[in-house]
């Protein structure tokens, strides 16, 4: 018997697929562009500027330094985040400056832009004390020389509260923060939640203190009898190490020097001290400066371990202090907002040896050849 087949396929019905309906998308209008607010810009730039405490403190010392001061002491309360007080015997601000002392981009420094070429002062924007006052309430007391008394006045968001009011008042300038980033919410907790950022400023002063010789430093908590750091006026370089480092530091250092061959014409000068291999620490110490300005090389910090690596004792770090003299021509000390960072363009002979000094590499490679070849003497 035969089964009928059947000729045609069957047909399963199948659901319809729903196919997606793409509605036109939406043409937004691009964000309109406006001026912010000054008060907004200013608060801006003074994050920037005064990144924490410590800066603040290393911005009022520089100016201190740059009115010929010959004391400077620093007293700090709850890491500077309550008080930064920054006392100087220098020459004071005038009466008729205190109504633009901290509006942003007034200077006593230079004029011009080409000032900068030749500059010589620790600041020079006109930055530092506006941005402090953006960022924190700032009380200003002076005195200038042959004054019979002082003035004192407070400052907020670079303007004056009141009329500067007489006061009596010893040579010089008192700069007092209070309440610093009291409108920063988010940049206030995040220092209180690290770690305090007094060590840092006793570091700060300390290093400060040995280059600055000519100048007696000090720094303390308030409220604190004893200092932290204690330095005196002094001839030797080695002697200040002595006193602000410690007799177990400074009995383990070498001295070093280098310099290019033409005295005559010399653009290239550097001194310093460097630790031996008796010196042990965990932490390395180097205290770099270039015409007299503190500043940071990663660079040469990391080179200089690997020198050290060599003859030191395994987990041992060196203490080095250098300060470079460079014709302030070749010199940018204007690359970094808190100025920590220089940049250095410079072609000159170093013993017989051609190289240029772009972006600071030459001078990088000689620094490192001076130090390895005192090293290796040394040890």
């Amino acid at each position: 018997m035969e089964i009928e087949s059947n000729e045609y396929p069957v047909l399963v019905e199948m659901e319809e697929e729903e196919i997606p309906v793409h509605t036109p998308a939406v043409v937004k209008e691009p964000p309109k562009i406006h001026r912010l607010d000054e008060s907004v810009v200013n608060r801006i730039a003074a994050g920037e500027v005064i990144q924490r405490p410590v800066s603040a403190v290393k911005e009022l010392v520089e100016n201190s330094l740059d009115a010929c001061s010959a004391s400077i002491n620093v007293v700090v309360k709850d890491g500077g985040l309550k008080l930064i007080q920054v006392s100087d015997d220098g020459h004071g601000i005038r009466y008729e400056d205190l109504p633009i002392l901290c509006e942003r981009h007034t200077t006593s420094k230079l004029s011009t832009f080409e000032d900068l070429q030749g500059i010589k002062s620790m600041g020079f924007r006109g930055e530092a004390l506006a941005s402090m006052t953006y960022v924190g309430h700032v009380t200003v007391t002076t005195i200038t020389k042959g004054q019979l008394h002082g003035y004192r006045v407070s400052y907020r968001d670079g303007m004056m509260e009141h009329e500067p009011k007489p006061c009596a008042a010893v040579k010089g300038t008192q700069i007092m923060i209070e309440n610093l980033f009291y409108n920063m919410t988010a940049r206030r907790k995040t220092l209180q939640n690290s770690a305090d950022d007094y060590p840092k400023i006793v570091d700060l002063l300390s290093r400060f203190a040995i280059h600055h010789i000519n100048v007696s430093f000090s720094c303390r908590k308030h409220g604190a009898a004893r200092s932290d750091v204690h330095s005196v006026v002094t001839s030797s370089r080695l002697d200040a190490i002595r006193s602000v480092y410690g007799v177990s530091v400074a009995r383990d250092l070498m001295k070093i020097e280098a310099s290019d061959n033409d005295p005559s014409s010399s653009v290239f000068e550097m001194t310093g001290f460097i630790s031996n291999s008796n010196y042990v620490s965990k932490k390395i110490t180097m205290v770099l400066f270039i015409n007299d300005r503190l500043v940071e090389c990663g660079a040469l910090k990391r080179a200089i371990e690997i020198v050290y690596a060599a003859t030191l004792p395994k987990a041992s770090k060196p203490f080095v202090y250098m300060s470079t003299v460079l014709p302030l021509e070749h010199v940018d000390a204007n690359v970094h907002p808190t100025k920590r960072e220089v940049q250095i363009f410079l072609a000159v002979k170093y013993y017989n040896c051609s190289c240029l000094l772009a972006n600071d590499i030459g001078l990088l490679i000689h620094l490192i050849s001076c130090i390895t070849s005192v090293v290796k003497c040394g040890f």
